[in-house]
């Protein structure tokens, strides 16, 4: 089951869904629309190593747009800060960013109940293709969780990306032990 608009707006009002800054124009029937923030980030090296602190170079969109090119692979950052405390978020690409041929996250669309932060997005395109900051770039969808949660995820010890800036952030893989 999927929050509607209104439990989404209910849930604003009690405080177990936080999304700044909020724009009711921005709320679709049952998602919320969120724009690509100002910074990007690239990888330094070209191979990464999953035992290894991977380093990454940030750099702004500038106001006339970048092109983003295949074959590279882009952190970008959602302009948005969310909370959610009670129900489990989903990112998703907006059909017109897919229809662009962008793709904004690899593997990691669902959030824990309990993230709060800007969501790093894991962008790659078909084609070569001019994005800018604040234009829209995915739909946080709610899920509704059920029992019992014993530890959100901002309350967790090794909860890797909790309070996420809003600049995107690297793979921290390197911090599980295997």
């Amino acid at each position: 089951m999927i929050l509607s608009d209104k439990r989404i707006l209910e849930e604003i009002d009690k405080g177990t869904i936080k999304i700044e800054p909020y724009k009711r124009e921005c709320l679709g029937s049952n998602s919320y629309d969120v724009h690509l923030g100002k910074h990007l980030a690239m990888y330094e090296n070209i191979e990464l190593d999953a035992k290894k602190h991977n380093t990454i170079r940030h750099f702004e969109i500038p106001e006339e747009g970048i092109v983003l090119h295949p074959q590279v692979f882009y952190l970008g950052v959602t302009a948005e800060y969310t909370e959610t405390h009670a129900h489990v978020p989903f990112l998703e690409g907006k059909s017109s960013t897919g229809r662009l041929g962008i793709d904004i996250h690899a593997t990691a669309g669902k959030g824990d109940v309990g993230f709060c932060g800007n969501w790093t997005l894991e962008i790659s395109v078909k084609q070569p293709v001019r994005v800018y900051a604040g234009m829209p770039i995915g739909q946080l969808i709610y899920f509704p969780v059920e029992g019992e949660i014993e530890i959100k995820y901002n309350q967790k010890q090794n909860a890797k990306y909790s309070g996420q800036p809003n600049k995107p952030v690297e793979s921290m893989m390197w911090k599980n032990k295997f």
